[in-house]
């Protein structure tokens, strides 16, 4: 995946991330907006990561295209 094609995707990600904080904010989410709210945080943290790596691969004259998903430990795990 090249860095357009992360950022297209965070885009739709962040967008229907707005739609369940918006359903939530109003009361109207469901136990599902819920859990598909956790998930696409957890997908869009994969995403930041993604894109952080090839960019410090990129800088450090590394190959980008060998960066890959961590999982959701890895992303979520972190404290800096």
């Amino acid at each position: 995946m090249d860095d357009a094609t992360i950022n297209h995707k965070i885009n739709e990600l962040a967008r229907e991330e707005h739609e369940l904080f918006e359903r939530q904010s109003h009361d109207t989410a469901s136990d599902a907006d819920r859990e598909r709210l956790r998930h696409l945080q957890v997908v869009l943290d994969q995403c930041w990561d993604l894109l952080r790596q090839r960019r410090a691969r990129r800088e450090f004259g590394q190959n980008p295209d060998e960066a890959r998903v961590r999982d959701e430990k890895t992303v979520e795990g972190y404290t800096g």
